[in-house]
């Protein structure tokens, strides 16, 4: 089972650069959690907990793209350094201003410019994976298929480590680690500049650049959109019913059982051969849809872990169905761009998703909340069917964007011998 990893991993520079981007994205599965407990616990309110990670998360979906256009056309690690620096001072700002009764307004303001200048890392190092498997393109589901697998060994280990830190140690400890870990995480992987694919400077004439692929692109970025909301309430519902059953600090564990089912389907995928992405993204929006429809039910947090499980069995094959559709749809020169455009509608799902499902616990409790996430699968279940393949290049043939692969490949090999700014 194994074996396809083993030989992905054998390029050059790709372990490392992988391992680098586990590290790097474990603020993603901290961050918003990590708010929602700081404030909480303050405030006394969901509600308002909910709505500071909203705005952090919208302000993150507003700046994916961004920083990814710059990081194709300028390199990754001329953007992404500044961009981690700023990230890590709104998050300081943020804990200063709570933990010192600042006015709320500023509390919204520290988290906008953390959840702006976050550096989209899920997008650069599936760019460096589609750069470094250049010649070897039929190994990319596999790749995608890694990346999953790390996606969600982040979201194993983060709610576990931030809810372990503020319950134990002190309201501020989850978002404090969460900045060193993406901080040391992200030098690491920018510090690998042999593996970085080549910038392509953007053409001064918008006729002569590569087209985007939005028939594809901008439907999945609006289903994302759903499952996003999906993603982003369960995890709020599931921290609220932690608490409802007398321990809060069940949320972690509960959360972690939810990413290894996601984590274990991920591993079985990557073995699978390609298939029609499409079909299997709209069939992974429904399951997800159906198994969260039984969370509701759940009388105890054992019952719900294991239902959050057979949850998440559905999670990878869904998500690495829609990264392998981006990397169909556009060309190889703005992949990061494409990839943060599909993060951004999840991103975005995620901010009423949280706030949405924390209103509902105020005013109904944990349980009912977790109809919200069920809505969130069902809109993304129902816009799948509105996507269409814009481009009939597979996974593991050559296609209309293949030769800027080559041409960024030979780039790389050309660059190898020397520093260069990626």
């Amino acid at each position: 089972m194994l074996a396809p990893y083993r030989r992905i991993l054998s390029v050059p520079g790709t372990a490392a650069f992988s391992a680098a981007g586990l590290l790097a994205r474990l603020p993603i599965s901290m961050i918003g959690l990590g708010i929602v407990l700081l404030v909480s616990a303050r405030t006394g309110s969901y509600g308002t907990a909910g709505a500071i990670a909203a705005a952090a998360i919208i302000a993150e979906a507003a700046g994916g793209p961004v920083i990814a256009r710059l990081v194709d056309s300028h390199g990754q690690a001329r953007v992404a350094l500044p961009a981690l620096a700023v990230f890590a001072l709104g998050v300081a700002l943020l804990c200063l201003g709570v933990e010192s009764d600042w006015p709320r307004g500023w509390w919204y303001v520290a988290a906008v410019i953390a959840g702006f200048a976050f550096p989209p890392w899920g997008s650069l190092v599936r760019a460096r994976w589609a750069s470094a498997l250049a010649e070897r393109r039929a190994l990319l589901p596999t790749a995608f298929a890694l990346e999953a697998v790390v996606d969600e060994t982040v979201f194993v280990i983060g709610p576990v480590l931030v809810t372990a830190l503020v319950t134990a140690v002190h309201p501020v400890a989850g978002l404090v680690s969460a900045v060193v870990l993406g901080v040391v995480g992200g030098l690491v992987l920018l510090g690998q500049r042999s593996t970085a694919p080549a910038p392509v400077p953007r053409p001064r004439s918008k006729a002569s650049r590569e087209p985007m692929g939005w028939v594809t692109l901008g439907p999945l970025a609006i289903a994302s959109s759903g499952l996003g909301m999906f993603f982003g309430g369960a995890e709020v519902a599931t921290v609220a019913f932690a608490e409802e059953a007398g321990n809060r600090g069940d949320a972690g564990w509960m959360l972690a059982v939810w990413a290894m089912g996601s984590l274990l389907a991920g591993v079985a995928v990557g073995n699978l051969r390609p298939g029609d992405s499409l079909r299997r993204f709209r069939w992974g929006a429904l399951v997800l849809t159906a198994t969260m429809a039984t969370t509701p039910l759940a009388s105890s947090p054992a019952v719900l872990a294991a239902l959050l499980f057979g949850s998440g069995l559905a999670i990878s094959p869904t998500l690495i169905s829609s990264v392998a559709l981006v990397e169909q749809a556009v060309p190889t020169g703005r992949l990061t761009e494409g990839i943060s455009w599909m993060t951004t509608g999840l991103i975005i799902g995620v901010a009423p998703g949280a706030a949405l499902t924390g209103a509902t616990v105020d005013g109904y409790g944990a349980s009912a909340a977790f109809w919200v996430p069920v809505g969130g699968g069902a809109l993304a279940a129902g816009l799948a069917w509105t996507i269409r393949v814009s481009s009939a290049r597979r996974i593991g043939s050559p296609g209309p964007g293949d030769q800027t692969v080559g041409e960024s490949s030979a780039r790389v090999r050309a660059d190898s011998g020397r520093r260069r700014d990626a």
